[in-house]
């Protein structure tokens, strides 16, 4: 299959042509990941956030463990209180690293 332009969703570079984001995704793995700090990717549709979210977990899941979550179907209820978003949290957890969702509860539980 011969690449083409994307201009409808995840851009794959296997598939698409697309910048090469080998630097980016190195610089946020040394200046965020490696150092344990929080990061956001904030721009407006079609500059490729998705895209550089899934090449990063895909850069990153030789070392770690890369899990993808969307907090979109969590409703309010759940955010009621720590508690409750933490059950909430630890039920989603569990599906995305296909762990029981007592073994999630365990580590939601004890702050870890």
């Amino acid at each position: 299959m011969r690449k083409y332009f994307n201009t409808e969703g995840v851009c794959i570079p296997e598939k698409h042509y697309m910048v090469p984001l080998d630097d980016r995704l190195r610089q946020i793995k040394e200046k965020y990941v490696e150092r344990g700090s929080y990061f956001i990717i904030n721009k407006g549709r079609q500059y490729g956030k998705t895209t550089t979210l899934r090449l990063l977990a895909r850069y990153l899941k030789p070392e770690y463990l890369v899990v993808s979550m969307d907090f979109q179907g969590i409703g309010t209820e759940e955010f009621r209180n720590e508690a409750t978003f933490s059950r909430a949290f630890a039920k989603l957890f569990s599906r995305a690293a296909k762990i029981s969702d007592s073994e999630a509860e365990a580590v939601a539980g004890s702050g870890a």
